[in-house]
């Protein structure tokens, strides 16, 4: 499959002084925050400083993504689907590079830029429904061979985690300095000092099993063990906390209790009681833990090395037009929940026994020093994965790679 120069796309969708701007911002690398920056940020700053940060930031994000998608194949950036996300993405680095020369003192600019920001992720709404659509579109219309597969699986890790930066970034500003923002709460902007992780364990558990019932007419039950409770400073025990996003949280966990439950009511639909979902909750002085654990049969070695596959699902695909939310079936659900665990460097992984059951667990960073977003960067190396070509085979199995999957190492997730 033919590879795209870099700016066909571009030239058609943006006038000559926005692809000039395109070029000079993509040369810049994002800078990653922490989760201790993001706090002392939304509790100390100003509007103006916020708004000086972000009119560079955030076009800053948006272009190096605009480099990599037209890297992607000539046959999926001309689909329907790929072609209106790319409009989107154009018109909305169009409106973003005006405030760069704008004053942060005019409280007009402010307000303009807070409600430009507002209509970006208005806009952006759809981004991962449509993007996973025109990779459909390719896959149906278009053989897709295997260098061009391994190519969309390593954009799309990069695309959705530069939108999940994009709207934490968008968020932290509008809930900030938004005009009818809420000054009262204890939240700074998404993330809340005090996430309490029982409560979001139940809250995702809860919501899943309402899916669940209406689809299967019963649902497991739950069981919460381990350091639920910890000793606060003065030695009384209290919930466990973290200082976190409780979206992305929820995010992880609501798809992880959909699996589980789907796995578990299908495997045991003969049975007159269902096994418990079990969930195991753990805090050192590095990582909170949380580990998911089904008896739904688990999955077979051959498939699991897939479910992190974008667009790839053990359930039938539902319509992308659901009258009703689906419990399963799009394909994205596992590795976009990987995807929020690790934006803040902690992980998610998969424990299968075939026969038996599944174990997810989802590592968080307790430290809110090290929480760093981890972010995509457009240089050499990333335009290398796009033309690169299959290596050679060098163990009797071909799809054998002879490294560990899914392993941080060396800065990047190998």
């Amino acid at each position: 499959m033919r590879f795209t120069p870099t700016v066909r796309n571009l030239n058609k969708l943006l006038d000559l002084k926005s692809l000039k701007m395109l070029d000079h911002y993509s040369q810049f690398n994002p800078s990653p925050l922490t989760i201790k920056q993001f706090m002392e940020f939304g509790r100390t700053a100003t509007e103006e400083e916020s708004f000086t940060f972000l009119r560079k930031e955030i076009p800053v994000r948006l272009s190096n993504i605009m480099k990599e998608i037209n890297l992607l194949p000539g046959n999926l950036l001309q689909m329907p689907s790929v072609l209106i996300l790319q409009d989107w993405y154009a018109q909305s680095f169009r409106d973003l590079v005006e405030f760069e020369s704008s004053s942060p003192n005019s409280r007009v600019n402010l307000v303009q830029f807070c409600q430009t920001l507002k209509t970006v992720q208005t806009r952006h709404t759809n981004v991962v429904q449509t993007m996973a659509q025109g990779v459909l579109e390719l896959k149906e219309s278009h053989m897709v061979d295997h260098q061009t597969d391994m190519a969309i699986q390593y954009f799309l890790d990069r695309f959705y985690m530069s939108r999940i930066s994009m709207r934490m970034l968008i968020h932290q500003h509008t809930l900030l300095f938004e005009p009818n923002a809420d000054k009262d709460t204890p939240r700074i902007g998404m993330i809340d000092p005090h996430c309490k992780v029982k409560s979001v364990i139940m809250e995702a558990f809860q919501n899943a099993a309402f899916l669940c019932e209406e689809y299967y007419d019963c649902a497991p039950d739950i069981e919460i063990k381990g350091q639920t409770l910890v000793k606060n400073a003065k030695g009384k025990k209290v919930g466990l906390e973290l200082v976190y996003p409780p979206p992305h949280l929820y995010h992880i966990l609501f798809e992880l209790f959909k699996n589980s439950m789907r796995a578990t009511v299908e495997t045991h639909s003969k049975s007159h009681e269902l096994p418990e979902i079990e969930v195991l909750v753990a805090k050192g002085e590095h990582d909170v833990s949380i580990r998911v654990s089904d008896q739904g049969g688990g999955i077979p070695r051959h498939i699991t090395d897939h479910l992190f596959h974008y667009l790839f699902s053990t359930a039938p695909r539902p319509s992308m037009t659901p009258t009703k939310a689906p419990l399963a079936g799009y394909g994205y659900g596992l590795p976009l929940s990987r995807l929020y665990a690790r934006y803040f460097h902690g992980d998610l992984i998969l424990n299968s026994y075939d026969g038996y059951g599944t174990d997810a667990v989802v590592y968080l960073k307790a430290l809110t020093h090290e929480a760093t977003e981890l972010l995509p960067v457009f240089n050499k190396t990333s335009t290398k994965q796009y033309k690169s070509s299959i290596p050679t085979a060098d163990w009797t199995d071909p799809t054998f790679s002879g490294s560990s999957r899914g392993t941080y190492r060396g800065g990047h997730w190998t």
